[in-house]
């Protein structure tokens, strides 16, 4: 088993400048490209900006839209995976999205996030209503690569469940806030742990209408420990996904194997 590179990339961009934030985008990948990177993420609502109010449905796209059209245009011309957040337009209802594409152009996972966070995220999206996201990235040698958004992972229940679907790197665009910055510096890596599979958790940074975005992106592995983690500013890092380790994990940990799944049928 070989060990594929994935990036993280932690940044803000500028709110309401979507061309801006595909530059920024196009350069980071080029910079992960060069790295050796095979995979990269971006957080939560990259394209638009979050604490951008009203123009969030002004700047709402569909899944196949202008600028999903420029990042597979950029994804293939560095041979690199991009998975990004955004806003999508769906005839009148806009969800708060990630979506997957490969390193020839082609969209493989379009997310519809979940759990709405907060009064912002529920006046302007609907909540999604999607089974296990995920698929296989033959970027990442065949590794099952799942996706779903920020407050998504708090829900232990949610991140079980891609774990007894197979996933191996669970990717997180995020827009996590002060004062939660435990979330990504203590229980992302316990979720990695306690379901053995990797978590790329991608945050925004710095201040954007009135919130303060904590950093602190991290690519946890299936011991609990962080194998990249950044700073508060706008940052890329890079770690590899140990596809050897990950097994080797898989099969000292019980966890998964000694489920006793009668006893919590009152979960569902």
């Amino acid at each position: 088993m070989t060990t594929p590179r994935t990036a993280l990339l932690q940044i803000s961009g500028r709110p309401g400048e979507v061309e801006h934030n595909l530059g920024l985008l196009d350069d980071a990948v080029a910079r992960a490209a060069s790295a050796g990177a095979r995979l990269l993420t971006a957080p939560e609502l990259f394209l638009t900006g979050y604490a951008i109010g009203k123009r969030m449905s002004d700047l709402a796209e569909p899944a196949d839209g202008p600028s999903a059209q420029a990042i597979a245009r950029t994804a293939a011309r560095h041979g690199v995976a991009i998975c990004y957040g955004y806003p999508e337009r769906d005839g009148e209802l806009i969800y708060n999205s990630a979506q997957l594409i490969d390193p020839n152009g082609e969209r493989l996972v379009n997310y519809r996030k979940a759990h709405l966070y907060g009064a912002f995220e529920e006046r302007w999206f609907t909540p999604g209503h999607p089974p296990v996201a995920q698929v296989e990235l033959p970027a990442l040698d065949g590794l099952r690569v799942g996706v779903m958004i920020c407050y998504d992972v708090e829900f232990p229940e949610y991140v079980r469940a891609h774990a007894l679907a197979g996933t191996d790197l669970l990717l997180v665009p995020t827009a996590q806030m002060h004062p939660f910055q435990f979330v990504a510096e203590s229980l992302v890596p316990v979720r990695a742990f306690e379901n053995q599979l990797y978590i790329a958790y991608v945050n925004r940074c710095g201040r954007e209408g009135g919130l303060d975005f904590v950093g602190r992106s991290c690519l946890a592995g299936p011991d609990g420990i962080a194998r990249a983690r950044a700073g508060q500013g706008t940052e890329l890092v890079m770690a590899d996904v140990d596809a050897a380790f990950l097994a080797a994990s898989r099969e000292a940990n019980p966890y998964l194997r000694d489920r006793r799944p009668a006893l919590y049928t009152a979960l569902s």
